[in-house]
């Protein structure tokens, strides 16, 4: 299963809306040796699925086999036909699933189709594994908003820049590097206006290997104050760019995005005037988004903890320090009672060269 996992592990960020899944099969030969016979992995943009591909590789040596799946086989006939059918028609013994599949259309049916066919199933081995592997996906099916990210690179004393504006750069080669990594794991990569103004990104995924990787961007900007000429606009044909605005943003500048290549979604507002970030999630999930990276700035991110969106939080702490009249990498949250605090729980802490990068996930 462990195997399994780290090849589902491959795809993440490239097979939305769909899970990346991870797949092995093992036959046991007459003198006992146990043999790999089959491996796969969902494949980019969600197809072909894991098990298709482990079944095509073991051939006629799946029969009598044990399985290996980090997701439940799916019951369902989508574009392609169930991999319950599949796994039941190439003969299989055992099936070892790591967990069920949250998706109403499955959620136990496949495992209910391969124990009716007279297949052995269990359930649970590298669950916790397996949970944190598809939280985007379960995210998405559950909740129907993407699982967020937020990154943050600040440094000892929480500064993201200092007062003049300049922070290129906080962190080191190292912890950038780490930050294109993020990237090519996710679905979606946010940020709002205000990062496009002071450091005008490019967002995409830079690792040697990687390039095609790059997550989808989606900017934040309910006033359409962005420039056509800003990078993230400039190269919209390049690399997919959404934009979320207000209802009564201006049509004719919308029209201009959108002949840049840019396509613009309209997000209800709250009473405050600024948009819902609880409805903005639900429209990137109804587009596919599983995962969603929110890489700044400090009003954006403090807009989704303050409405208790982030569910994991990855902190690049620099060595170094500049002071109360820095620019800090988070705006107001309003938070009163020591009560009302968004609460995280450690998961690691490494050094990322001179840098420390810590990952937490949320306390529900």
């Amino acid at each position: 299963m462990d195997l399994a996992l780290s090849l589902g592990r491959r795809n993440l960020g490239a097979t939305w809306p769909n899970p990346s899944v991870g797949c092995v099969i093992v036959r046991t030969d007459d003198d006992g040796y146990r043999r790999i016979v089959g491996r796969g992995w969902t494949g980019q943009g969600g197809r072909p699925h894991a098990e298709t591909v482990a079944l095509a590789q073991a051939g006629a040596e799946a029969r009598g086999a044990t399985v290996y799946v980090t997701l439940e086989p799916c019951s369902h006939h989508g574009v392609t036909p169930p991999c319950a059918d599949a796994l039941i028609a190439a003969g299989i013994s055992r099936a070892v699933i790591a967990m069920t599949d949250p998706d109403a259309r499955v959620n136990g049916r496949g495992v209910g189709r391969l124990m009716d066919a007279g297949i052995s199933v269990d359930v649970g081995i590298g669950a916790d594994a397996a949970s944190s592997a598809h939280a985007g996906f379960v995210s998405h099916r559950l909740q129907r908003r993407p699982l967020v990210t937020l990154k943050l690179a600040t440094t000892i004393d929480g500064r993201i820049a200092t007062h003049t504006g300049e922070s290129k750069w906080i962190t080191g080669a190292q912890a950038r590097r780490r930050a294109h990594a993020l990237r090519a794991t996710h679905d979606g990569v946010m940020v709002g206006s205000g990062t496009v103004f002071a450091d005008d990104p490019l967002l995409t995924c830079r690792l040697p290997g990687l390039e095609a990787r790059s997550p989808v961007r989606i900017l934040l900007d309910r006033r359409l104050r962005i420039p056509l000429t800003k990078t993230l606009i400039a190269t919209a044909r390049q690399h997919p760019t959404w934009l979320l605005t207000l209802p009564d943003a201006d049509g004719q500048r919308i029209k201009a995005l959108q002949d840049c290549g840019v396509d613009v979604i309209k997000v209800d507002p709250r009473e405050t005037g600024l948009p819902d970030m609880a409805k903005a999630l639900g429209l990137i999930a109804e587009k596919g988004i599983c995962s969603l990276l929110v890489e700044g700035g400090a009003g954006v991110a403090a807009a989704l903890l303050a409405d208790d969106l982030v569910d994991r939080l990855i902190w690049f702490r620099a060595p170094a320090v500049i002071g109360a009249d820095g620019i800090a990498a988070l705006a107001a949250l309003g938070v009163e009672r020591l009560d009302d605090q968004p609460r995280f729980r450690r998961l690691a802490v490494r050094a990322v060269g001179d840098d420390l990068m810590e990952s937490y996930e949320r306390i529900r």
